[in-house]
């Protein structure tokens, strides 16, 4: 028995019905053939041509599968991969002491000091993913998917019971995603500004940890495109008031004419977890719920 009209598909077949059933005849099945299904040819999508196609590739498949996951708000905690856990600090200065190399014991000692940040980093991810998951629209920790400060945030928001999103870029030497990812949220990009524009269309708040090059592009476009307007303008947090005044003098930017003294309240500095908790939820008045995916820099 025919369904009723009203219930007949309308629809053409699928893209992923078409490339199950094609079948490449014989006389066209070598790689000279350019019989095969566009979508389907890995090597014709890799052609330098294709850049625009594969930029818009890389913008579409994390929103949507931040979408069909629930992800709407995210606080994005950036730092450095190279701060080790205290655990993983611990086991080097014992190393280093065993070898007695005083250069070795000066950089496992300075490493201990530096997993401190990699405890609040820690800590701050499950807060956020504990005192959110209640809400009409959770807030998911975001983080750059790699180890070190990355590892702590998912870890944190893992040791939590909650998701957390990571997004993971291809590097020369390789980067491994760290293992404490929602694995439905674990991307990987090639473009360092599709990465950056998805750190911010979600966040409701940035989160910045101790860090080098990478951490400090990241810090510096978000600050850029909320000083121009075209970032909406959310709680920057900077942890660890001694760390980034030595290596950056804010108060010189003003002077040298460089920023206006208003822009230094782009951000604030914080110490602990719970300081940054405070900041975001009291003294910023963060509203934790849903807001519209933010073009970023678009």
């Amino acid at each position: 028995m025919a369904p009723p009209p009203h219930q007949i598909d309308p629809r053409f077949p699928s893209a992923e019905e078409e490339a199950a059933r094609q079948k490449t005849p014989s006389p066209y099945s070598g790689p000279e053939s350019s019989y095969q299904l566009a979508f389907t040819d890995h090597d014709f999508l890799l052609r330098k041509d294709l850049r625009p196609v594969r930029m818009q590739l890389e913008l579409l498949k994390p929103e949507l599968v931040q979408q069909e996951q629930g992800v709407d708000s995210t606080i994005v905690i950036f730092g450095s991969a190279r701060i080790p856990s205290l655990e993983q600090a611990a086991r080097e200065l014992d190393a280093a002491r065993a070898s007695g190399e005083e250069q070795a014991i000066r950089r496992a000692e300075t490493r201990q000091r530096m997993s401190a940040y990699y405890e609040e980093a820690r800590r701050l991810a499950s807060l956020i993913t504990e005192r959110s998951r209640s809400l009409a629209t959770p807030v998911y920790v975001c983080t750059g998917g790699g180890p070190g400060i990355m590892e702590a945030g998912n870890r944190g928001a893992h040791e939590a019971g909650g998701k957390s999103v990571g997004l993971n870029i291809v590097l020369p030497h390789e980067q491994e995603p760290n293992p404490f990812i929602t694995p439905e949220l674990c991307f990987q990009f090639h473009y360092f500004a599709l990465r950056k524009m998805h750190f911010l269309m979600r966040s409701v708040a940035l989160v910045c940890f101790p860090g080098g090059f990478g951490t400090l592009d990241e810090l510096f476009e978000t600050l850029t495109l909320t000083q121009t307007g075209k970032s909406r303008r959310r709680p920057i947090l900077l942890v660890g008031r001694e760390f980034w005044t030595r290596l950056i003098d804010f108060d010189w930017l003003v002077e040298s004419g460089m920023i206006n003294a208003q822009d230094l309240s782009l951000f604030r500095f914080v110490e602990t977890a719970e300081e940054a908790w405070q900041a975001l939820v009291q003294d910023e008045g963060l509203q934790l719920e849903a807001r519209d995916p933010d073009p970023a820099s678009a």
